[in-house]
């Protein structure tokens, strides 16, 4: 009789088992951050006790965002963008932009209609970086007339105050993403560049910022009072994280009860797998009990491989953070400033979203083939340029174009990504 094999011994288990995170451990955490004499939250919660409770603080949040309100207070400035608003509201109604199964045909002929596309492989169409209000506009009348697709997600990155000051910007683009039904991200003002770091100097010592900038000292406490201010004025849940304080100080906010949302960008390095796991890994220590996170969603490093999101979302996976944690992925860059020419992931983001579902497509630069010939290419430092100072020197339309090269070469992802019988999530209230 034959003797049965026994099972193979793990060598490396006892290695395995040593990283086991004792209770012991967790429980001094808890300790520390129940303490009373603890100055760290004790100070995070006088500036959350400014605006009321945390429940009072969402409510407040969610009447500002209501449409018939931001609408009103365009009505009582007199904004000029309130035509504009209602103009894609009534295009919207219309049915004037393309459906999903029209643009599908568009690109495949009769044989979509045979089609089955990966809907649980759906990639978020993301566009960066609407500076502007009237670049959404602009950016609407080119996808009704070509009938091309609208992004599902806009980051923002103009200066808060300018854009509260621009007649209304801030409550045409919040009106806008509710009538279009897409989610977007602000860039607060609280940042290494604007001044909290005395050695710096604006973009003329940028490169400084990547000394060990973000929320220097303070300034991560003025962060999230920033961030309430403008929560509960204008109901804006989502903004940009750069700094690993901050971050933190957003997973304490959410577990307090205040419902923020936040992306992790790009500057903040996720560049390895290891870099995802330690993001992931405090998204669940700070998530809720119904296993909810404050983290929406993070950009990848501009260096990392398909193999590494790849790793990384398995990690994800295990972590019980697919649905709840967005991959956001650069396709295409600025054509200045910020990375080597030519830079294109399009091939790339196809044969990645084969395989790992919820992904978003960034497109901060339009394609290399267009850039090269533009006039005015595409500049990451334009972020930071005020509005006074485009007109004056009249870049306006010629920064708008580089707005509409990056749709344009968002649609390049859609058709791609149809050709590969893949699904894409545009804008949900245009394209039905």
């Amino acid at each position: 009789m034959k003797k049965p094999e026994r099972p193979a011994r793990d060598p490396m288990a006892e290695l395995r088992s040593r990283l086991e995170i004792g209770e012991a451990k967790l429980e001094a955490l808890n300790a520390f951050l129940q303490n009373p004499r603890n100055d760290l939250v004790n100070d995070l919660l006088e500036v959350v006790a400014k605006y009321g409770t945390p429940e009072e603080i969402n409510r407040k949040a969610a009447e500002a965002r209501r449409l018939p309100n931001l609408l009103a207070r365009l009505e009582a400035i007199h904004s000029p963008y309130l035509e504009q608003v209602r103009w894609l509201e009534k295009e919207r109604d219309r049915g004037a932009f393309v459906t999903i199964d029209a643009f599908r045909q568009k690109v495949l002929g009769a044989k979509a209609a045979g089609m089955t596309f990966r809907e649980d492989r759906a990639v978020t169409l993301e566009i960066s970086a609407l500076q502007f209000f009237p670049w959404l506009v602009a950016e609407a009348k080119q996808a009704i007339e070509k009938r091309e697709v609208m992004p599902g997600r806009y980051i923002r990155v103009r200066s808060m105050k300018e854009q509260v000051a621009d007649q209304g910007d801030t409550l045409a683009v919040a009106a806008a993403m509710q009538i279009v039904g897409a989610s977007y991200v602000e860039t607060l003002d609280t940042k290494g560049t604007d001044g909290s770091n005395i050695h710096l100097c604006g973009p003329s010592t940028i490169t400084g910022y990547f000394g060990g900038v973000g929320q220097p000292n303070g300034h991560a406490l003025k962060w999230a009072d920033e961030f309430l201010g403008y929560y509960t004025e204008y109901g804006i849940r989502q903004v940009l994280n750069i700094n690993p304080g901050t971050v933190l100080l957003g997973y304490l906010l959410y577990k307090l009860g205040v419902d923020i949302e936040f992306k992790i960008s790009v500057f903040m390095g996720n560049d390895n797998p290891y870099a995802a796991l330690w993001t992931l890994a405090a998204a669940v220590l700070f998530s809720r009990p119904d296993g909810t996170s404050p983290l929406a969603g993070f950009n990848w490093a501009n260096s990392v491989t398909n193999e590494t999101i790849e790793t990384g979302a398995r990690a994800r996976k295990a972590l019980g953070l697919e649905n709840v944690v967005r991959f956001e992925h650069h396709v295409t860059e600025t054509w200045k400033s910020i990375v080597l020419q030519p830079y294109d992931r399009t091939d790339e983001l196809v044969a990645l979203a084969e395989r790992v579902p919820n992904l978003a497509a960034k497109h901060e630069g339009g394609m290399p083939c267009v850039e090269e010939q533009c006039g005015h290419p595409s500049d990451i430092l334009d972020y930071f340029v005020p509005k006074a100072e485009i007109e004056a020197q009249a870049l306006m339309p010629a920064m708008e174009r580089n707005y509409l090269d990056k749709h344009d070469a968002l649609n390049r992802t859609a058709v791609e990504l149809t050709k590969a019988g893949l699904a894409f999530l545009a804008a949900r209230n245009l394209h039905r």
